[in-house]
């Protein structure tokens, strides 16, 4: 049995190429760092005084910036490709979060919580395009498992180290290695990776997207990108009410906060590529990305269905987690193997900008619904969102089968005939 575990284990990261291992460090380095972001709704509550609205409006600010960076970093890709725009991304966004740390007025904190966004996630749509030319076609499930693996794996240590930091020395800290981190990814990516081409085996596999062109002229990956858009507000309730409602209703600690996000990360850097290697064989994406979602929806859900607060917590964390795992993977994957040559910026753009534009809605709904209804409704409304966007998704995969069970009939036809 061991001897088969390890195996999986073996065989899931197999075969990867040696720019991609080192374009996942420079992104666990960067990730490492991400310590503000998990804990910004109650440094917002807390320390800087801001109401429950201000705090989600001031994360929306955030959201705008990552819509404006994800359409940025989208258009700067395909004119002067990903390798500049990563690094520079990480750069500038280093210096940015020194001054972020300076900013106590609401107004302040806003409008430079939207620069920090918007330069640093311009990196993104970049990071989404080099996966086409530093991994092969057969293994880009799997490369863009590693990045996220990475991500995560970067989460994981920063959420844990932040609750610490918040403990010990205070907020401050978590700004200062988040700019620290960023500089050293950008240098470390200008050594260990080079530029290369982009790889365009995938555009032969999708033709209508090929003859769109353009992701705004692709209609299903629009009504793709649409729910992406409503997942993701569901999702990103995890790092804006979910703080704050472990703080006030379980009455936990910023370290105790921590340590549960740092379980999320966890149970992702453990599983993913191992339930990766052996799903992306056995069914189709868009029936993955609609099981994952699910799963997410019910991660909340399952906060109105049980008392024990440990309990609850750890299924919801696991829920979730085991969700991002099967979804986001496979979603990214869609995502890049509809996009064309010359377009990819912005197909990946697009699709980033439907993650950035969530994080615009999900803080300041989710606060408003907690804070004029209560968590429970809350959570029953986060429940009917994640069903519409499951459905969405259902008839997505109607009409990609469409075309191809009509292929097949003409072929039993002609058969037949």
């Amino acid at each position: 049995m061991l001897n088969q575990i390890k195996t999986l284990f073996v065989n899931s990261f197999s075969g990867l190429s040696r720019d991609i291992w080192f374009l996942s460090l420079v992104t666990l380095i960067n990730r490492s760092g991400t310590l503000v972001i998990i804990f910004m709704t109650i440094y917002l509550t807390n320390v800087l005084d801001f109401s429950l609205t201000q705090a989600g409006f001031a994360m929306s600010c955030f959201g705008a910036g990552s819509v404006a960076g994800s359409y940025i970093g989208g258009w700067l890709t395909d004119r002067i490709g990903y390798y500049r725009t990563m690094f520079w991304s990480l750069l500038i966004s280093g210096f940015l979060f020194f001054i972020l740390m300076e900013m106590k007025s609401f107004q302040s904190f806003c409008l430079m919580v939207f620069l920090v966004s918007t330069v640093g996630d311009s990196f993104r749509p970049a990071n989404l395009a080099s996966i086409n030319a530093y991994s092969k076609p057969e293994n880009r499930n799997r490369s863009l498992s590693l990045i996220r693996m990475a991500i995560n794996l970067g989460f994981a240590c920063g959420s844990g180290a932040a609750g610490i930091l918040i403990a010990t020395v205070g907020y401050r800290w978590l700004f200062i290695i988040d700019g620290v981190t960023c500089i050293m990814a950008a240098f470390y990516f200008k050594l260990v990776l080079e530029e290369k081409p982009e790889q365009e085996e995938v555009v032969e596999k999708n033709s209508e997207s090929y003859k769109n062109g353009s992701a705004y002229k692709d209609r299903k990956y629009l009504f793709f990108v649409s729910l992406i858009l409503i997942n993701s507000i569901v999702f990103f309730q995890l790092f804006s009410t979910l703080p704050v409602y472990y703080k006030n209703h379980f009455l936990l600690s910023e370290d105790q906060i921590g340590l549960f996000m740092l379980l999320n990360g966890i149970i992702i850097v453990i599983f993913e590529m191992p339930l990766i290697y052996i799903l992306e064989k056995r069914y189709k994406q868009l029936k993955l990305i609609i099981a994952g979602f699910a799963m997410i929806g019910f991660s909340f859900l399952v906060y109105n269905l049980i008392d024990a607060w440990l309990i609850v917590i750890l299924i919801s964390i696991t829920a979730v987690s085991i969700g991002e795992v099967i979804s986001f993977p496979f979603s990214n994957a869609f995502a890049l193997s509809r996009s064309t040559p010359g377009r990819r910026g912005q197909f990946m753009g697009l699709y980033t900008m439907a993650f950035s534009a969530s994080f615009i809605i999900a803080p300041p709904l989710g606060m408003w619904i907690a804070e004029k209804y209560g968590y429970t409704e809350l959570w029953y409304f986060m429940t009917c969102l994640t069903i519409i966007a499951c459905i969405g998704f259902g008839l997505l995969q109607y009409f990609e089968d469409r075309p191809k069970i009509a292929e097949d009939q003409q072929i039993l036809d002609a058969k037949l005939d």
